[in-house]
């Protein structure tokens, strides 16, 4: 910020002194330059709040006007009347600054509308072609499980999307202060970086957005309406809701259900206990991919690492919980 009054303090300084030793009288000059100064620093603090998508698009529009205005000029040209030639040759610099002005000031104002054009686009586009749009939520990105699926060509065509508003749930995540929300924001944010690198199928991120809806979930199910796409997640409520709403969802624990679980009876599992369970004497862990693991007997042994064996698993739309007992363990 310091840097950049400096800055401010040198034009101001210069536009005078350079006024002053061009013009003639040379105290006009000094005037002069000190009021080009100003505007440029006012210009400048003006388009400091503006994003820079939209100031290029601006000057786009108003290149745009200049090109229609030479477009014009040579019109004018071909045509053979005097009457039109002199009229262009009187006014054709105020039309040209005039043209240039409606692009700038067209494009700045349905910048918004860009968004909307972008869905469609993008729907027609898939459509065109073929392709379905799987449209990534928070939870499925968090589980993991999906760069698997990809590795498998489970999906061999169509392209996933990742919204805006994903992202920054994710990003908000990874700067949690709660041990446990930070590392499934980072294990998210880590499993996207996984699957752009794989490439099995194209990604694209999306910045569209619904400024009217605050809930990740509520404009996820938007989107997939307006993009025609389909829904990956694992949020059971997330499910039911989009299925309510004509969306169709794709659950990666449903998917789940039908195949062989992850962990087996009888297998061994080091798990790290944080909490009670619901049972009395029952310790609860988490497995990598947020799978609740329920210890029996292990109460007494929350805040330590503990080797168990897997007893039964219960896997529903919902998720999947894991039942174990502490290894070795007596009654």
């Amino acid at each position: 910020m310091v840097l950049i009054w400096i800055f401010r303090v040198l034009v101001l300084a210069l536009g005078p002194a350079i006024g002053f030793s061009q013009a003639v009288p040379p105290w006009k000059g000094a005037i002069v330059g000190l009021c080009i100064s100003i505007l440029i620093i006012g210009f400048e603090i003006l388009l400091a709040e503006v994003p820079l998508t939209q100031i290029v698009l601006g000057l786009l529009g108003a290149v745009l006007g200049i090109i229609a205005g030479g477009l014009l000029d040579f019109v004018v040209q071909q045509l053979g009347q005097q009457a039109i030639r002199e009229f262009w040759g009187n006014f054709a610099l105020l039309i040209k600054v005039l043209l240039a002005y409606l692009g700038l000031v067209l494009v700045v104002r349905k910048f918004p509308e860009l968004d909307t054009v972008d869905q469609k686009l993008l729907a027609s586009w898939a459509k065109k072609r073929g392709q379905n749009l799987l449209l990534l939520d928070t939870s499925a990105l968090i589980d993991g499980r999906i760069c698997d699926l990809l590795k498998t060509r489970f999906w061999s065509d169509g392209s996933l999307v990742i919204a805006r508003c994903v992202l920054d749930e994710l990003q908000r995540l990874s700067d949690e202060q709660d041990n446990q929300k930070r590392i499934r924001g980072r294990r998210g944010l880590d499993m996207l970086s996984k699957i752009q690198e794989e490439g099995y199928l194209p990604v694209r991120i999306i910045d569209l957005d619904h400024p009217d809806i605050k809930e990740t979930d509520k404009k996820l199910v938007r989107l997939s309406q307006d993009l025609k796409a389909k829904l990956i997640t694992t949020d059971f409520n997330l499910y039911k809701v989009s299925n309510i709403q004509g969306v169709e969802v794709l659950n990666i624990n449903d998917l789940a259900q039908a195949l062989k679980p992850v962990v087996l009876p009888g297998e061994s599992l080091h798990i790290y206990l944080i909490k009670e369970g619901r049972e009395k004497e029952q310790g609860v862990g988490y497995l990598d991919d947020g799978t609740m693991v329920v210890v029996e007997n292990a109460r007494a042994m929350i805040g330590k690492r503990v080797e168990v064996a897997v007893s039964s698993i219960l896997q529903t739309s919902a998720g999947k919980m894991v039942f174990t007992r502490l290894k070795n363990h007596r009654e």
